[in-house]
């Protein structure tokens, strides 16, 4: 059993890691800026805000994995906060000499190849604020990618990612979009979920990121 942290638990995906970790048994704190409006199935409540490092290496201490699960509603939102938060996330667990726990972040699709030197987010047409959530996850990822002193992961989905039901199945990658036949890349936020939690209870990408995708689509 893990203890773990999850911060943004009130969101699609942060809500669903924390119902994925804790129907394992793990020990799971859900981390929202407002504890009475949170009504999930998480042990424990703190409140923290993610771009406060001394809230982040409060909520972490004594976790063995904190899991960063935020997002910025439209893309302005992201860009003031997805790469805001991973360097505030590493400067909190630096603090904890000695003794911080992993750190597993959501990504987003849109810095992966779809073909050499090519990512999703040159695909012709996309709209500006989906251009903008996607490199708001790619300065995160560069900046997490300077990192080496933290054991960080980034799981980066599928180009789509919404609901749908839990299978336990998937597939995963490195830099390549995952697509099937006819060039669709799907996963369900459940199934995004125990991908998570399966790279907590059995560590292959510590200081990298990966990606998952529906195990139909091949």
């Amino acid at each position: 059993m893990a203890r773990i942290a999850v911060i943004g638990a009130n969101g699609t995906i942060g809500s669903a890691v924390v119902e994925e970790a804790a129907a394992r048994g793990h020990e799971v704190t859900a981390v929202v800026r407002d504890p009475d409006r949170y009504r999930g199935g998480a042990a424990s409540v703190e409140r923290g805000d993610v771009l406060e490092p001394a809230d982040v290496a409060r909520v972490a201490a004594g976790r063995d994995v904190l899991v960063s699960a935020v997002g910025g509603g439209d893309g302005p939102g992201h860009l003031a906060l997805i790469e805001p938060a991973a360097r505030s996330l590493v400067e909190g667990l630096r603090s904890l000499v000695g003794g911080a726990p992993r750190l597993v972040a959501v990504g987003g699709a849109g810095s992966l190849e779809t073909a050499p030197g090519v990512r999703v987010w040159d695909t012709p047409g996309l709209p500006e604020p989906i251009l903008q959530i996607m490199h708001a996850h790619g300065e995160a990822l560069d900046y997490y990618r300077t990192v080496s002193d933290i054991r960080w992961t980034v799981l980066s989905p599928a180009a789509e990612i919404g609901p749908g039901e839990r299978t336990g199945r998937y597939r995963t990658g490195l830099e390549q979009l995952l697509t099937d036949g006819e060039g669709r890349s799907w996963i369900s936020v459940p199934d995004y979920a125990v991908a998570l939690v399966d790279e907590i209870e059995q560590p292959e990408h510590i200081g990298e990121r990966f990606t998952c995708c529906a195990s139909g689509h091949v």
